[in-house]
């Protein structure tokens, strides 16, 4: 399940997380957003209960956007502890994305 993020929750709900939290990071008009799309939900549904999943608009969420340095859409962002541990620009095939969000999840 994913869990739509804003400027207003984001502190609760991902740096505050138990969990590990990958952050996709999109805009509505941005295409290569909606092609990682679906490997961003099939990753929330695998990994439930070890990888919580957000989508942060950033035309909703213009601080935290500029607060973590997004210059380029879509960016995936994995946060452990309330820190940012891996960042990811671009649209990637999931094998790809898996493997750079392994090392931060217990699986």
């Amino acid at each position: 399940m994913e869990v739509e993020v804003t400027d207003a929750n984001f502190k609760e709900e991902v740096l505050e997380s138990n969990l590990p939290v990958l952050v996709d990071f999109w805009a509505v008009w941005c295409a290569p957003c909606f092609m990682v799309a679906p490997v961003v939900e099939e990753i929330a549904k695998e990994y439930e209960g070890k990888l919580k999943v957000c989508k942060l608009n950033v035309d909703q969420g213009p601080a935290t956007a500029s607060e973590y340095e997004i210059l380029s859409i879509p960016t995936l962002a994995v946060f452990k502890n309330g820190q940012v541990v891996e960042k990811v620009i671009g649209a990637l095939p999931k094998t790809a994305l898996e493997e750079k969000i392994k090392p931060y999840i217990n699986v």
